[in-house]
């Protein structure tokens, strides 16, 4: 039994193993077919939860459009609505129009109607006015004729001799006021005058210093001076050559001169001095070297003694080329007097005038800084030195009120601004300070005297007169001897004589005047 059992036990395996297989497919079927059916049932689900949806959205759409356009109908509403008032009332306003150019029509309609009345009234009243113009031109003719009976002439004449008496007495009259008033301008002028210059010379304060024409250059000892002379004095006329200033040594203790016209050089020759003073090396290759070196530190002095005094005065935007002669003039007298201290001193009073007459301060002060600016370059330009500093204004381009200010302030052109004026006048108060100059009222005299005298030894010449300050002479001639061409070479004759005969500053102008003149006399 049991050898049979085993026996069939593989085939009880594989009937298991069949019945397993058929029961798991048939479970899986199942399986699968629930599964389908659910999704099934999953998928109806869904389809009618969107159905539902779409049909509520479609719902909410429908509501919003109707909303929408129930707004939209409203806005429209109001807009037509605003729309209408505005046309009503600018009917309203048209129709005011009309009814007042219809009220103004009626206005004009009277008014013309009136016009015409009025001037049917004038026209009425012209030939009224015409026949008495006639009737009192009728009566005037025969008053006319008998006031010409009476008087024994004519209208025309009696209105002639009215109007002569009348014109005579308006013109003296006027003479009389014009005299007046001439007069009292002239004395408020001349007061209103001194009174500013008296306010600027009190206001403005300052030293005056004679310069000479030596310099004195101390010593540490008189051995130094056998240094400075050389064996056979070859360093002094070393020194002497090449600052062309003469060295003065004499008994002097522990000092020696320098003496020249020429500040610059002296002022060179000076400061050269001193170095090798303190240096101890003094032959002539040192001497040499030394003084191009002081020649070249020289013009950096220059410079800025021209900014120094520049800034002293308060003018500013000057070119480096005008500081340069400015500071030039720092080493330049004139009778004794420093021209750049006068420069500066003419500047101040031109602004302080210029101040008290309400006028531009600062261009007054720079008019009279460089007043005298061609004194600076007298002796490498021809010319005056009014001449020369107008060409340098000119060509570095300062204002027209400069320009005419240094050509003017001695009156040889005409004066553009009051400016001028006003530097002219505080030129002449500097110079006439007391010590301001050297010269005295003697010898000033006496060089004035002495240029006329030279003029006049000349054959043909009438009369000569210095002028400006003894900066000019004016040589008037006889035109029956001196001729045209002549004039030019007496005027030349005598610049030569002065020039040999005289010392002076600076050039003195020679204008040779010759005129004809024709008289008779009628009898």
């Amino acid at each position: 039994m049991s050898q049979g059992i085993l026996t069939l036990w593989p085939f009880f395996m594989v009937l298991a193993a069949v019945v397993a297989f058929v029961v798991g497919w048939w479970v899986n079927d199942r399986v699968k077919q629930g599964k389908i059916a659910d999704a099934e049932r999953f998928s109806e689900k869904i389809i009618n939860d969107s159905r539902k949806e779409a049909a509520s959205i479609r719902e909410r759409a429908a509501l919003e459009s109707e909303n929408e356009w129930h707004k939209a109908r409203e806005r429209f509403e109001e807009d037509t609505a605003g729309k209408r008032e505005e046309l009503r009332k600018l009917e309203m306003r048209l129709m005011d129009r009309e009814r007042k150019l219809d009220k103004k029509v009626d206005l004009l309609n009277t008014k013309e109607r009136g016009i015409r009345h009025r001037d049917r009234e004038l026209s009425l009243r012209e030939k009224s006015v015409q026949a008495k113009d006639a009737q009192l031109s009728e009566m005037t003719k025969e008053q006319n004729i008998r006031l010409e009976r009476i008087a024994g002439m004519r209208s025309e004449e009696a209105k002639s001799l009215l109007m002569r008496n009348l014109e005579q007495k308006v013109k003296q009259e006027a003479a009389q006021r014009a005299k007046e008033i001439k007069d009292r301008a002239i004395l408020e002028a001349e007061k209103e005058a001194r009174e500013v210059i008296s306010r600027a010379i009190q206001r403005c304060a300052a030293d005056h210093v004679v310069e000479s024409t030596v310099s004195v250059v101390s010593l540490p000892s008189d051995e130094m001076k056998g240094r400075i002379i050389g064996r056979e004095g070859r360093n002094i006329r070393a020194f002497e050559t090449a600052t062309g200033v003469e060295v003065i040594v004499d008994d002097t203790p522990e000092a020696v001169i320098l003496s020249g016209f020429d500040s610059i050089r002296r002022e060179i020759a000076r400061i050269a001095l001193e170095r090798l003073v303190s240096d101890g090396r003094i032959h002539p290759a040192r001497i040499e070297e030394v003084v191009k070196k002081t020649q070249r530190d020289m013009e950096e002095i220059i410079q800025q003694a021209g900014e120094q005094a520049a800034y002293d005065v308060g003018v500013h935007g000057l070119h480096p080329k005008i500081l340069y002669y400015l500071g030039r003039l720092k080493y330049r007298t004139s009778y004794g007097q420093n021209v750049l201290q006068h420069s500066k001193e003419v500047a101040f009073l031109s602004g302080l005038m210029a101040g008290e007459l309400e006028l531009d301060e600062v261009l007054a002060r720079r008019a009279g800084l460089l007043h005298d600016i061609g004194k600076a370059a007298d002796q490498e330009m021809e010319g005056t030195h009014t001449q020369i500093g107008l060409e340098l204004a000119r060509r570095l381009e300062e204002g027209e009120v400069v320009q005419n200010a240094i050509a003017g302030h001695h009156e040889d052109v005409p004066a553009i601004s009051l400016i001028t004026v006003l530097v002219s006048a505080a030129d002449a108060i500097s110079g006439a300070r007391p010590g301001a100059r050297r010269e005295t009222l003697e010898s000033y005299v006496h060089r004035l005297e002495r240029l006329e005298e030279v003029a006049d030894s000349f054959a043909g010449v009438e009369k000569a007169y210095a002028i400006q300050a003894g900066r000019e002479i004016r040589v008037i001639v006889d035109s029956g001897s001196v001729g045209d061409a002549y004039s030019e070479q007496l005027a030349s004759d005598i610049a030569e004589k002065i020039q040999a005969d005289m010392e002076y500053p600076g050039q003195i102008k020679v204008t040779v005047i010759r005129e004809t003149r024709a008289v008779d006399y009628a009898r």
